[in-house]
């Protein structure tokens, strides 16, 4: 606590209060429950507090008598960069901080190493889990910490809630969109399938160690829409490239078009890797669709203004992000399970191939 200089001794609530002639719980409420005060009350204890050189109760006292912090934690297993660069990351980050700006919780950003030492210390009452991987790391902490979790897009656990979506079902449409056009020679643009930086051609056996659930469900539901057309999967080339992002999608996609003969439409796991591809369609003078058919998935605001506008599977990110956080807000809700939508929304980047 700060001192008063005038007296040299330890200014405390108590001192506020007693210089007021008010009680110890008025003091604390001007800080803590404002509502609970007229205005001019409040001000009162607040300049009297500054006068004597208060700065208000501790932090960490308040929160220990309280048992709770009134915020809650966001774990990202990708660099906490990702969170503020890729599309669809933001939109989830803006759903979660909708319901905290509205029930005026504090949102706490938790990266760091696998190891998850940063989640095993974080200040926050419940946790939201955007990790799409096994039970180990950060996950691991917030499990034996005991804090009420929601896992987002990752595996289900018992206790926690899950919010997601039915990736499998999602990317089978995109495929047989494809197929019903025509189209027999598909090329995908893999996201990364195992965490080893690793590039190249994704061999059926990379393709079974797939480590993201996302990644694995998206595959098979490809791979289903192929096989029930009549083809076989192991001539459809998946291509891999890290680290993911547009770059990754545009190098995977170059690959895929140098191939002879060349595929004539191309699956991309996500937007920025389908707008990758579109960038590497123009660098080796095709068109889309003319030449080439590209469909992504997730529908962020940039697929519809691309040139031409991208066919994609859409799923709302910014509402899985409100799902989470309203999950962690119900105790009584908290293990629920979300499966949210999703929608094939057919543009002009996907049309039938060049022979018909």
């Amino acid at each position: 606590m700060e001192t008063d200089g005038r007296r040299g001794g330890r200014v405390t609530l108590a001192t506020v209060a007693d210089a007021l002639g008010v009680s110890r719980a008025t003091v604390s409420n001007a800080y803590n429950h404002p509502e609970r005060l007229s205005s001019t009350l409040r001000d009162r204890v607040l300049h009297t507090a500054r006068e004597l050189g208060y700065a208000g109760p501790h932090p960490l006292a308040a929160t220990l008598s309280r048992g709770r912090v009134n915020a809650l934690g966001l774990i990202y297993e990708d660099p906490m960069s990702f969170a503020f660069s890729d599309p669809a990351a933001v939109l989830f980050l803006q759903g979660v901080s909708e319901v905290c700006e509205h029930e005026d919780l504090a949102l706490v950003l938790i990266s760091g190493g696998p190891a998850g030492a940063v989640a095993r210390v974080a200040l926050v009452d419940a946790v939201i889990c955007y990790c799409d991987v096994p039970i180990d790391g950060k996950l691991a902490a917030v499990v034996d910490r005991g804090l009420p979790f929601v896992v987002v897009d990752g595996p289900r656990l018992p206790g926690a809630g899950h919010v997601g979506i039915d990736d499998r079902r999602g990317a089978a449409s995109a495929a047989r969109h494809l197929l019903d056009l025509g189209h027999t020679r598909l090329g995908v643009l893999a996201m990364p399938l195992v965490d080893d930086e690793w590039e190249g051609t994704a061999d059926l056996e990379r393709q079974d160690r797939a480590r993201y659930r996302a990644c694995r469900e998206r595959l098979i539901g490809y791979r289903e829409a192929v096989e029930a057309a009549g083809h076989r999967w192991s001539a459809v080339p998946v291509e891999e490239r890290s680290p993911y992002g547009r770059d990754a999608g545009r190098r995977a996609a170059a690959a895929l078009l140098a191939r002879r003969p060349r595929p004539t439409a191309l699956l991309a796991m996500s937007d920025e890797l389908a707008l990758g591809a579109m960038a590497a369609a123009a660098d080796a003078g095709l068109s889309v669709p003319g030449d080439v058919s590209i469909v992504g998935f997730d529908d962020v605001p940039a697929a519809a203004d691309a040139h031409p506008a991208l066919t994609t599977v859409r799923q709302s990110h910014r509402e899985k992000g409100r799902r989470a956080a309203e999950l962690l807000l119900r105790p009584h809700a908290v293990a629920d399970e979300h499966r949210l939508p999703v929608e094939l929304v057919v543009r002009a980047s996907s049309g039938p191939p060049p022979w018909r």
